[in-house]
């Protein structure tokens, strides 16, 4: 690694892998014999064209969907999607289930009820500080999705294994665990993601969606949801390619190179959940067996993406921070609302970083 490059552990924007990090730095005055940089390409461009069309077909090989399924990328973050979500799917009358599990649900919850939407809270982790996966989740059968998020950056859970919903779709948050893992599609109606954490620069918003959920939104914009503006509309991108208004053509080309990286590099989602696996594992195991740190999350719950942990005192982890960026080891301060410490290991943190955290969290301990 470059002497200038840090272990990079921020939650987002977050570590790119190096590989692709070199592909736009060769590529990024001339892309593809065009004279232009990527950045100044017309979206409208046969050469774009093949960017935005590749990313997509990637995409379907790498998740094993078909075409009932439309891949949209969007600008507002996952964030807007909280709000997307309900002016989309829930008409008069209709409801849908949430499962509060952290900061990211707590706001998706938000919007939903701010629009006056008939919404329950059906689980929620919320009396152990959401340090948790609640289990054993009565769903209502009438409902029309099912809201999760799957990864808790701030408090460091994760669903290892989503729900039995009765068949009721699930609707998914992954910003920060998207293509780390295989997924059984067929249990989701959508899953959305903010592309800063696991498969691109910030700017862009990836978005599954079932065709099933996309003809429900179609229905509800016939009738009651017709003063719906058009940005607000899924079938507006799905219909334009994503091109309905200019995009963010350079995260979606960065998304791409994420996606060739995982299908051609790593060799697809199922390899890339054991590389996870490991670097999460050998981080545990070493907080684990340690009397100096401590993991806040519950062990069957525990994040593959983020790990959070707790020194003796805050004074100590303060000190923590500063040595370890002193030492090349960037963004371990925890979330703000929290405190603590966070290392967030996504798909492009090499095990070399997880080994030199290691080396340098055993080292800070001996000498306190």
């Amino acid at each position: 690694m470059s002497e200038t490059r840090i272990f990079n552990f921020n939650a987002g924007p977050s570590a790119l892998p190096l590989t692709v990090l070199k592909e736009i730095q060769a590529s990024f005055l001339d892309f593809k014999g065009s004279g232009m940089s990527v950045t100044e390409i017309s979206h409208r461009s046969g050469v774009f064209d093949e960017v935005i069309n590749d990313t997509v077909a990637r995409t379907r090989r790498l998740l094993n969907i078909d075409e009932k399924y439309h891949v949209l990328f969007l600008q507002g973050g996952a964030s807007l999607q909280f709000a997307m979500i309900p002016m989309n799917f829930l008409g008069e009358g209709a409801t849908a289930d949430y499962v509060n599990t952290g900061t990211w649900s707590t706001k998706a919850i938000k919007e939903a009820k701010l629009l006056e939407k008939k919404i329950s809270v059906v689980a929620s982790s919320e009396d152990k500080n959401f340090s948790y996966i609640p289990k054993n989740i009565e769903f209502n059968k009438d409902a029309k999705y099912v809201h999760i998020t799957s990864n808790n950056t701030i408090k460091g859970t994760q669903w290892h294994s989503f729900p039995d919903t009765n068949g009721v779709p699930i609707v998914s948050d992954m910003s920060s665990d998207i293509f780390s893992r295989p997924l059984e599609m067929e249990k989701f109606g959508m899953i959305y993601a903010g592309a800063q954490k696991n498969i691109g620069p910030a700017g862009v918003c990836m978005v599954i969606l079932h065709d099933d959920m996309l003809k429900l939104s179609e229905e509800l914009l016939q009738g009651e949801n017709k003063t719906l503006p058009n940005m607000l509309r899924y079938n507006t991108y799905s219909s334009q390619n994503s091109m309905y208004n200019t995009p963010n053509c350079f995260g979606i080309y960065v998304t791409q190179l994420v996606l060739k990286w995982i299908e051609e590099e790593i060799g697809g989602l199922t390899k890339m959940e054991a590389r996870n696996k490991e670097k999460g594992q050998m981080l545990y195991d070493f907080i684990d067996g340690s009397n100096f740190y401590r993991a806040t999350a519950e062990k069957d719950s525990r994040s593959l993406m983020n790990v959070t942990f707790r020194l003796p005192t805050e004074d100590l982890e303060k000190e923590f921070i500063g040595q370890a960026t002193k030492n090349r080891l960037g963004g371990l301060k925890g979330h703000r609302s929290v405190g603590g410490c966070r290392a967030s290991i996504y798909n492009a943190t090499t095990m070399e970083a997880i080994e030199a955290l290691i080396k340098f969290m055993k080292s800070f301990a001996s000498g306190k």
